[in-house]
């Protein structure tokens, strides 16, 4: 299975049973899973989506977003029930504009779940951490 690294961005080739031993990083030495979400600007987003054989939900955010900042600790929580199977990420729409108008972020906070390099679902609210969960398995079932 093809997993991109959070950290430099390089793809790492990992035989699926070996995922839940936390691999590492071929070119960084870092651990391909953190437990937590994943920052990512455009560039990057880009990247993980095309190279990356894990389905990827991406937090759609900005700062002074108030629901935004109430659902961190949940899609925190929800990265450390996931991860390895699923790559949780996080874009600041803030920040990173063209990521907000190149998916069609209409309003955050917006999670947008891709598998296979396609946008596969997305929602828009505060979901708490099991809602978050349900949600995944629901749309990749």
């Amino acid at each position: 299975m093809h997993i991109v690294c959070p950290h430099c961005h390089k793809t790492n080739r990992v035989p699926e049973d070996k995922l839940a031993g936390e691999p590492h990083c071929g070119a960084c030495g870092k651990a391909l899973f953190t437990g937590q979400p994943t920052e990512f600007n455009f560039t990057s987003l880009q990247r993980h989506i095309q190279k990356s054989e894990l389905p990827i939900l991406v937090d759609f955010w900005a700062p002074w977003c108030g629901p935004c900042r109430m659902m961190a600790p949940a899609f925190a929580e929800a990265t450390a029930r996931l991860e390895p199977k699923i790559r949780l990420a996080k874009v600041n729409t803030e920040e990173d504009q063209q990521a907000g108008m190149i998916y069609g972020i209409r309003s955050i906070p917006t999670m947008v779940l891709f598998n296979g390099g396609q946008e596969i679902a997305r929602v828009s609210g505060a979901m708490n951490a099991q809602q978050i969960q349900n949600w995944v398995q629901q749309n990749l079932a």
